[in-house]
């Protein structure tokens, strides 16, 4: 579904991704792991057309997404949740979730009911601002307002980041859900390992831009996590 070929990203003369690629099949759970600094979320970027790439090509369905404007990503079926959720603050949680409908593909008005079956808090609270939320809640919206969309594939940039134990756990349930019960795409970005043991199925590591290790998830050995994943 996501193809990322040998793909180079510089900042000034920093070159950040070395040759990165990395793979999304359909109906996959793919998380992308690394420490800080490591380029995970510059990948994301990158993919969301956020960020230039010198060489290499993304592909989404076979569509060359380097070709198209980041606007387009939302069109023909991803959903992007970013890194500190970046609802928008002043707004309504109603308000929020309805700028979703904007770029429907199938036209849709209304913000559909399986919204707020997946999170029944942000039905209790739809005329509060989203800067009024909690930080879990705030994430909640963010992940909410990205499935109005009906994606066919959900990139999430650590969904768990900053987030009480409780919450982590339902935004771990919901992803499980979303992937085993309806098939959709998940590709997503962590820190915490218990997190991403718990929901992924494959995983990928960049380390200094690069890409050291790949596998199921239970291929992540202790000897892997303390090569490229301890600080």
């Amino acid at each position: 579904m996501l193809a990322v070929k040998g793909i180079n990203q510089f900042y000034g003369g920093s070159h950040i991704l070395w040759n990165v690629d990395l793979s999304v099949p359909q109906g996959s759970l793919v998380c992308l792991l690394g420490r800080n600094g490591m380029g995970k979320t510059t990948l994301l970027k990158c993919i969301m057309g956020l960020l230039k790439v010198r060489s290499g090509s993304i592909s989404f369905e076979g569509v060359d997404l380097l070709k198209r404007p980041v606007e387009e990503r939302a069109r023909i079926g991803i959903g992007y949740v970013p890194q500190g959720y970046e609802i928008f603050s002043q707004l309504t949680v109603e308000e929020n979730l309805s700028i979703g409908l904007c770029v429907h593909k199938n036209g849709a008005r209304a913000i559909p009911q399986r919204i707020f079956d997946l999170f029944p808090v942000l039905k209790k609270m739809l005329k509060r601002r989203g800067g009024d939320l909690s930080g879990g809640q705030q994430q909640q919206l963010a992940i909410g307002r990205a499935l109005v969309l009906q994606p066919k594939l959900l990139i999430l940039d650590e969904p768990s980041e900053g987030i009480q134990p409780n919450i982590v756990h339902e935004i771990g349930d919901v992803i499980l859900r979303l992937n085993k019960e309806e098939g959709l795409t998940v590709l997503l970005v962590e820190q915490k390992l218990p997190f991403a043991r718990r929901v992924a199925r494959e995983f990928s590591i960049l380390s200094n831009g690069r890409p050291v290790a790949v596998g199921r998830i239970g291929e992540l050995t202790d000897e892997i996590v303390r090569a490229h994943l301890s600080v």
